[in-house]
């Protein structure tokens, strides 16, 4: 026996170091095979995430107006980014302070910081303390690492390994202060120091700088607006902090600890809510996908000018007001009206309401749009479709304009009496009237659109021709649908207010219809250009028959139905417009332009109605646009209208719209004009007969309707006397 305990006791003295501490070693290795492959594994998926997704990040789309100045802000997150040198040096600290003070030190993971963390959370029994670094913060933020898994830990890791060896210590900590919740919807330093304290984040103070680095690890519980009390608490601690850091005296501290929390949130400057700013949306939706505007960092100039965009908003709101306080007005008043109490009031308003479009007469840039009294009561725009109203007697210049390229001249005869049945082709019994209730007798043209009369104007157009007016209205964008159909003639169709303007506009542009406009240029978030405005024009009118339709235009506010411009208004500039008022006073027009600048204005009520008694425009628009142009005559002077096509002397007869003969002088019809050289005619009058006047001008190829215009010229005179 003694022998066999020998045995096993040799064995045992006698076995290898290798086999007692074999599975020792080899635990050790797998452990470390393991952490080589898990390493590996984490290494090679922080590779697949893109390093640029770090530097970007949604923020505020910027507007900027014609002079390339900030005007308003809008989409994407709401974040202003700032550069460094932009932030106070006190919230730097505080920071830092707070989240890793041990930042400059390491290389992305703060192993002190975990260690320290541990221990605390072994103690205490819980796993409150976090140990992050600013990288690792910055990391998650940026990318989609997944959620609070011990997975998302190791990837974050080793993506704050990337991050710190692709960008500078100052890099990230300015990406980290532009991208970090701030709570109550703010993203960065520089959003949360507008909001909560009304300043730009360079000029936090110590207890702001403290606040604000207290809010990062818990912003909506601790958001000084709810919760003044958690706020200054986390404020308190972080100036605990910094002076055990000896980044502040203990003096400073308990001064910056004295300071109030005051719960008062600020408006974001530059956040501007009104008609103009929804245009500009429209068009951006138009423009650009959504996830485009929705990333933000855009920068978006537009062709707005804030002081005529002012003038506008300030000269209707005071216009309107104005006429509310007529003894003839009978509706309700914009004062006594009160928003319903779940929310923005109705589109469709009680009160009177109007819009006015401002543009530039040569790129076509909206300068100003203002569609509606208070877009915080109402955000339904009454400047842009489908907002379309009647247009009534704003459509006569361009069918004025027609006749004139048909051969028709301003001085041509034209009778004002009341419209026979069957005189107009197409419109059977149809027999507007005049506004006033009054006719007249044989007048010439010019007269019809300087005093605005339907009979003169509705014989004009049949003269230029249904089709020809048809076709203009639309080449002009004022409808798709226009009807076809003699009540054209004295706009029985409707439009809205910014395409009306825009097609007024080809009057001082030589009958050129330039594309209207709002947004110039959108750059992306590195500054590239995506979008510019492409500046289409193309011809929509005659450009002599624009011009001599534009010289009458100027007589409308001289002596026709805008006369009280000069009158009573004050309105001195060298301009010209026409008047529109449509049926029963539902709507006012005031269209007009000066060498720089086109406007329209319309007043009336979103459900029409009579708004007083002879309310034409003259009365009720008018007013508005002369306030607006003699305002932006500060920034676009108004030279005079000058003639855009070659003009020749002529002596032409007012019956026939030819040559004047010595018939003609002897019958008292003959008169001198200057016409644009291509509208003199080229033949003498074969109504009177007799030589032709000695001192009547000719130019060659007479439109060939202009030839046969005096048969049915007197055709029509024979149908009104009751021949046929």
């Amino acid at each position: 026996m003694k022998l066999f305990a020998r045995l096993r006791s040799g064995k045992k003295k006698s076995g290898h170091p290798l086999f007692r501490y074999g599975w020792k070693i080899t635990l050790a290795a797998i452990v470390a095979g393991s952490g080589v492959v898990i390493f590996l594994f984490y290494g090679a998926w922080a590779q697949t995430f893109d390093m640029k997704k770090v530097g970007e990040m949604p923020e505020r789309n910027t507007v900027y107006d014609v002079d390339g100045k900030i005007y308003s802000r809008l989409a994407g997150a709401n974040r202003l980014k700032v550069s460094l040198s932009e932030v106070s040096p006190l919230f730097i600290e505080a920071v830092l302070t707070r989240e890793d003070a041990r930042f400059y030190e390491h290389k992305g993971i703060d192993w002190r910081g975990i260690l320290r963390a541990l221990a605390h959370d072994v103690l205490s029994g819980s796993a409150r303390e976090g140990a992050s670094s600013i990288t690792q913060q910055l990391a998650r933020n940026s990318l989609p690492l997944g959620g609070r898994t011990l997975s998302r830990k190791l990837l974050e890791a080793m993506v704050a390994f990337r991050i710190e060896h692709q960008f500078t210590k100052q890099q990230i900590l300015e990406l980290y202060v532009n991208r970090i919740y701030f709570g109550t919807g703010c993203y960065g330093v520089e959003t949360a120091s507008q909001l909560y304290f009304g300043k730009s984040a360079s000029k936090l103070n110590l207890s702001e700088a403290a606040l604000l680095a207290g809010l990062i690890r818990s912003p909506n519980r601790f958001s000084p607006l709810r919760n003044p009390e958690g706020a200054a608490m986390q404020r308190n601690a972080v100036l605990d902090r910094m002076v055990a850091l000896k980044r502040i005296s203990p003096a400073q501290a308990e001064e910056a600890k004295r300071t109030k929390i005051a719960a008062h949130p600020k408006r974001l400057p530059f956040i501007q809510e009104n008609y103009a700013m929804d245009a500009v949306q429209r068009d951006l939706n138009q423009l650009l996908t959504q996830d485009q505007i929705d990333n933000g960092g855009l920068s978006i100039y537009t062709t707005l000018d804030p002081a005529v965009q002012n003038a506008a908003q300030q000269a209707l709101e005071t216009q309107l007001t104005k006429i509310e306080h007529q003894s003839n007005f009978h509706h309700p008043l914009k004062a006594n009206y009160h928003p319903p109490e779940n929310g923005e009031g109705d589109s469709s308003m009680p009160y009177l309401e109007g819009a006015v479009v401002v543009i530039d007469n040569e790129s076509g840039g909206i300068r100003a749009l203002v569609g509606g009294r208070d877009y915080a009561q109402s955000k339904f725009n009454r400047a842009l479709a489908p907002t379309n109203r009647q247009l009534g007697s704003a459509f006569k210049p361009f069918v004025y304009a027609i006749a004139f390229t048909h051969g028709l001249l301003p001085g041509g005869a034209i009778s004002d009496g009341p419209i026979q049945p069957g005189e107009i082709d197409g419109a059977g019994n149809w027999s507007p009237a005049n506004s006033d209730g009054t006719y007249g007798g044989i007048m010439p043209c010019s007269y019809g659109l300087i005093h605005s009369r339907n009979t003169m104007s509705v014989r004009v157009g049949q003269f230029a021709g249904l089709d020809s007016v048809q076709e203009v209205a639309t080449t002009l964008g004022l409808s798709q649908n226009v009807p076809h159909g003699p009540a054209i003639y004295i706009g029985s169709f409707e439009t809205n207010l910014k395409d009306l303007t825009a097609a007024y506009s080809v009057f001082p542009n030589s009958g050129v219809r330039k594309q209207t406009y709002i947004i110039e240029r959108i750059d992306d978030q590195l500054h590239k250009p995506i979008y510019r405005a492409a500046h289409i024009s193309a011809p929509a009118l005659d450009p002599s028959a624009a011009w001599m339709t534009s010289q009458l235009m100027e007589e409308v506010l001289t002596r026709g139905t805008a006369a009280g411009a000069r009158s009573s208004l004050g309105f001195r500039l060298p301009a010209a417009g026409k008047t529109g008022t449509t049926n029963d006073y539902k709507d006012a027009w005031f269209l007009g332009y000066t060498s720089t600048l086109t406007s329209g204005v319309w007043v009336g009520f979103d459900q029409p109605t009579t708004i007083i008694p002879h309310g034409y425009g003259a009365a009720l628009a008018l007013p508005v646009w002369t306030q607006v142009m003699n305002k932006a005559a500060d920034h676009y002077p108004a030279k005079p209208l000058e003639p855009t096509v070659p003009t020749t002397h002529a002596t032409v007869c007012s019956i026939s719209n030819q040559l004047a003969t010595t018939g003609c002088m002897a019958a008292g019809t003959a008169y001198d004009i200057d016409l644009p050289s291509d509208k003199v005619p080229t033949t003498a009058c074969q109504v009177h007969g007799g030589e032709q006047w000695p001192f009547a001008q000719q130019v060659p190829n007479l439109p060939q309707k202009a030839l046969t215009f005096p048969g049915r010229f007197f055709k029509s005179f024979r149908r009104l006397f009751g021949g046929r």
